[in-house]
C-alpha cells in the first residue's frame, strides 16, 4: 500500500505514524506557569537531537479546552522545564498525568509525586525519577496553528546514585533504569528489558571484505 500524506486526513496521518514509528521514549516534563502553577504532562514525539550542545525536543499539540496545551504555554513563559525519563514503576503516575485537566490542577500533587526545586531552572523535578534534565528553550519551531517543536538545551542532569556504573568514565546503568517506551495506539507501551547486541561494524574490516569480493579470481597455478 502506499499511503499519499498530502492528501490524507490528520487522523490517518497519526494512526499510521504512531502505529509504524516505536517505540517511542517518553518526555514526562514539569513546568510552571507565569503564576508559579505547577504542571507535568507526557510526550511520546521526543528524542535527543544533538550532544555538543545537548539538545532534545518534543512535540506540542493543541489542548481539547482550545489552544495550546499547559506545557507549551508554560516554557513560553518560563523559557525552562524539566525532561524525566519514566521507569517502569513510574508508569501509573505518568498515566496519569496524560489525562488533560484544567491548567489550575497540579498534576505533580494529584500524581503522589514529590517536587524538589532544580538546580539551574525554575521548573521543578520530581524526586521519584531517576533521569531528569534541566533544560533551557533553545528554540520554539511552529509546525502548524496548534503544534510546535519545542528545543531545550539540557543544562543540568540528574541520575540517580544507583544507576551510576563508573563515574570517572560517566557509565550508566542502563537497563536498570527500567525505562517504558510508547507503542501503537492507545494505551500500549513497552519496557527496554529485551535487549540484544550488535557491536558496531570496523570501517577497515568492512572495507577489506568489499575489496575481497570484488578481486577477480586469482591466475591458475601450473599444478591446477
Amino acid at each position: 500500500m502506499i499511503f499519499d500524506f498530502d492528501v490524507l486526513p490528520p487522523e490517518a496521518k497519526n494512526k499510521l505514524l504512531h502505529s509504524t514509528i516505536v517505540p517511542r521514549p517518553i518526555a514526562w516534563v514539569t513546568s510552571l506557569d507565569a503564576d508559579g502553577v505547577r504542571n507535568m504532562a507526557p510526550f511520546s514525539f521526543f528524542n535527543v537531537f544533538s550532544a555538543d550542545p545537548a539538545i532534545l525536543g518534543f512535540g506540542v499539540g493543541g489542548s481539547v479546552f482550545g489552544g495550546r496545551k499547559d506545557t507549551a504555554a508554560n516554557i513560553r513563559a518560563r523559557k525552562d522545564f524539566v525532561v524525566h525519563l519514566v521507569s517502569h514503576s513510574n508508569r501509573a503516575a505518568m498515566n496519569l498525568t496524560a489525562a488533560e485537566l484544567p491548567s489550575d490542577i497540579d498534576e505533580i500533587e494529584l500524581a503522589g509525586l514529590t517536587a524538589v526545586p532544580s538546580e539551574r531552572v525554575s521548573a521543578p523535578r520530581i524526586a521519584e525519577c531517576d533521569v531528569a534534565m534541566e533544560c533551557v528553550l533553545h528554540s520554539e519551531v511552529p509546525l502548524s496553528q496548534e503544534r510546535s517543536l519545542f528545543l531545550g538545551r539540557v543544562v543540568v542532569m540528574h541520575l540517580a546514585d544507583k544507576m551510576i556504573e563508573d563515574v570517572e568514565r560517566y557509565y550508566v546503568d542502563t537497563p536498570a533504569l527500567d525505562l517504558i517506551a510508547r507503542m501503537h495506539g492507545r494505551g500500549w507501551y513497552a519496557r527496554t528489558t529485551d535487549l540484544y547486541r550488535m557491536d558496531r561494524p570496523i570501517p577497515e574490516e568492512v572495507m577489506r571484505s568489499i575489496r575481497t569480493e570484488a578481486a577477480p579470481d586469482a591466475p591458475p597455478t601450473e599444478d591446477e
